[in-house]
């Protein structure tokens, strides 16, 4: 039993890759599904697109790392957080499609409880802004909206889980209905402070508790895997959200310490030690990793658009056909057009926490073309990043935050990004030899839960940079483009203020 599987299930795709003794890949299998948009603002996947995917890649990965059963110690599960999954205990089907974390369909809502001064006490309890981002009502929003849900749900048929929940009790064949403190810490149902759920804000929501998964640590006994699924039954012990799964992949275990990922979004996470800190300029104190029943605390800045606005330019506008294409249209754009993306598909995230703004352009010349496009989604993303950083500078006065940002995700293999982003925030970069964080921490989580891997400090030691990019921009040049990005957001939410 020398490798760990570890489960990457996102937003567009699942995938699994298998890690070897020390750590290193030895293969990987991907697969894409289906995004469904029935309204404005509303996204959502079809369940069993989620299962399917996972079980498919886990089998091909397995497979092409030419193991047997036996040689499988353990699964480390990583997930796309507050996606909202509701299922018959019987059964095991969905009753809904699942909400996704980008959906907004609960904006309406989130207003009424705010008006009716619900707001303090939920970021009192935990952490998090109230906002349709998290999972607390896209649930209520289940159960009102689908025929006999309440009552299904009253007479304890129906459970609730985030996707590494509802991935678990299918892997386990039932068994087990269980979640770890970072999943459970993004519902807005759990209490961080006390490690356990609202009883309050589940009866504010009309919530039954006996639909919430039991909580654990995220290096744990989550249960095994049937014996028909890989051949064997597989115990599974690591599961971390997929931002706290990077940030222990990125080795991020000291006050300070900071890292972004970018996927689908873009979500950056300070470690605050055992200090959760109330944040003052609208960012979410949420919980960084739990280990042996200690949680270690974090604050998080979400962009709810990063790698989406790559697959906006190829699907939606179609100027591209692959990602990778970015990178040189960007660097053939004309210097003298200074045009301004803010992609608010869904809203705008920290620090601003707009659910009903909306993309808007600035600066459209008639020579603008494809390579301008691309240019002003890539520098997107850095002026978002710098608006996290600038937030979390101002609200922790702990140890200091630590001035290098060590990144991963599928767009920090873009050298022209990453150096726009270094060049914004004026501040080294720091991407690793191992760009495959998410799916690495959910993997050491997993794999020295069984012994096979070392402890927190040691994996500390092994973490390695590859590349680390310098700001080389002139701090006139920088303040210029940032005061433009701020400009043009402003502008954007004026319109739908």
């Amino acid at each position: 039993m020398t490798h760990i599987l570890a489960i990457d299930q996102g937003t567009t795709s699942s995938r699994t890759i298998v890690f070897d003794r020390n750590m290193n890949i030895v293969a990987s299998a991907q697969e894409e599904f289906e995004q469904h948009f029935p309204q404005s603002g509303w996204v959502e996947h079809a369940v069993d697109d989620l299962w399917s995917t996972v079980a498919g890649t886990a089998r091909s990965a397995i497979e092409r790392a030419g193991l047997r059963p036996d040689d499988i110690a353990a699964i480390g599960i990583t997930n796309q957080r507050e996606t909202t999954v509701v299922w018959n205990k019987h059964t095991g089907q969905a009753i809904h499609n699942a909400i996704v974390w980008q959906d907004r369909r609960t904006a309406a809502y989130c207003r009424e409880l705010g008006d009716a001064g619900h707001a303090n006490m939920i970021t009192a309890r935990t952490g998090l802004l109230l906002d349709p981002y998290f999972s607390a009502t896209k649930l209520k929003w289940i159960l009102d909206n689908t025929p006999g849900a309440r009552e299904s749900a009253a007479k304890g048929d129906l459970l609730f889980g985030t996707v590494d929940s509802y991935l678990i009790w299918k892997m386990t064949d039932g068994a087990s209905h269980v979640t770890d403190a970072t999943n459970a810490a993004r519902t807005m149902l759990y209490d961080i402070h006390k490690g356990r759920w609202s009883t309050t804000i589940c009866a504010l929501l009309d919530i039954a508790m006996n639909m919430l998964p039991e909580v654990k640590d995220c290096a744990a006994d989550f249960g095994t895997t049937r014996p028909d699924l890989f051949g064997r039954a597989v115990p599974i012990t690591g599961v971390a959200g997929d931002q706290q799964a990077a940030t222990v992949g990125q080795a991020c275990f000291d006050p300070g310490m900071l890292k972004s990922t970018y996927g689908t979004g873009c979500f950056a996470l300070l470690n605050t030690g055992d200090t959760p800190v109330t944040s003052q300029n609208r960012l979410l104190t949420t919980i960084a990793y739990q280990l042996d029943g200690k949680p270690t605390y974090a604050l998080e800045g979400s962009i709810f658009v990063a790698g989406a606005v790559v697959q906006w330019l190829r699907d939606g506008l179609k100027i591209i056909r692959d990602a990778a294409e970015t990178q040189p249209l960007a660097q053939t754009a004309d210097d003298s057009q200074d045009v301004i993306l803010v992609p608010a598909f869904t809203g705008l995230g920290a620090p601003y926490w707009d659910p009903e703004c909306r993309g808007a352009i600035y600066g459209l010349t008639r020579n603008t073309g494809p390579a301008e496009l691309a240019r002003a989604a890539l520098e997107s993303v850095g002026f978002q990043t710098r608006d996290l950083i600038e937030a979390m500078h101002a609200d922790w006065q702990g140890e200091g935050v630590q001035p290098t940002l060590r990144v991963d995700g599928g767009m920090s293999a873009s050298d022209w990004a990453m150096q726009f982003l270094a060049d914004i925030i004026g501040a080294p970069v720091d991407r690793p030899e191992v760009l495959e964080t998410t799916a690495l921490g959910a993997a050491w989580l997993a794999g020295q839960h069984v012994g096979l891997y070392p402890n927190k400090d040691e994996f500390a030691l092994r973490w390695r940079c590859e590349q680390t990019f310098s700001s080389g921009m002139a701090e006139d040049a920088r303040a210029r483009k940032y005061g433009a990005w701020k400009k043009a957001v402003a502008a954007t939410m004026s319109i739908t203020a």
